[in-house]
């Protein structure tokens, strides 16, 4: 597999109310650092985004954060990131994270998860992308969610389509197997994502 693969993570800022949570950040972490990728996530210390971090770090992957400059202020960004780049504004936060990528995973999280999952997955709904985007679920964390999802396929509201869009595991490892193998082509290139 390729070295210079980037997955993009999206997660809690918290520990949440369950080990399982930081156990999952903490595989997935080392699982990225493993097969010698990068990670680009928001830059925090604390919670499963801390985990995950220092977790891929442990393992030799090269981690990128971005994070707003009033976070920073809040003393909750990472000091021994291979990269931390501090922004002004959120939007410009989530661009940066994108345009580093090659690959979106969720874990669980908060409101701030849920927003940065479901942009992702309309940028690629509207062809500003077509990178693979997954949901990485611990304790039927997400259950519900997919229910949700499924119920508003039913409803006319989402295609079948769209809901392929979203890959959904609990296992780490197999995740990335499948982001890896449903990676965007090189000869493809989609409007840039400064244009959204």
């Amino acid at each position: 597999m390729s070295s210079g693969f980037s997955v993009c993570v999206y997660c809690g800022s918290r520990n949440g109310a369950r080990p399982a949570y930081l156990q999952l950040a903490r595989r997935l972490g080392q699982a990225i650092g493993q097969r010698g990728w990068q990670l680009v996530y928001g830059g925090g210390r604390a919670g499963l985004m801390g985990e995950v971090a220092d977790a891929a770090l442990a393992a030799g992957a090269r981690v990128i954060g971005v994070i707003p400059e009033s976070l920073m202020r809040l003393e909750v960004g990472h000091a021994g990131l291979s990269e931390l780049h501090v922004v002004q504004t959120m939007h410009q936060r989530k661009q940066l994270m994108a345009e580093r990528a090659d690959a979106f995973l969720a874990l669980p999280g908060g409101i701030g998860t849920f927003e940065e999952l479901f942009e992702v997955w309309t940028w690629r709904h509207l062809d500003y992308h077509r990178r693979p985007i997954g949901l990485l679920d611990a304790e039927d964390y997400y259950t519900g969610l997919m229910d949700f999802l499924r119920r508003s396929r039913e409803e006319g509201f989402l295609s079948e389509a769209q809901m392929q869009m979203i890959q959904h595991g609990a296992e780490p490892e197999p995740m990335l197997d499948a982001l890896y193998a449903a990676r965007e082509p090189a000869a493809v290139s989609p409007p840039p994502l400064d244009r959204i």
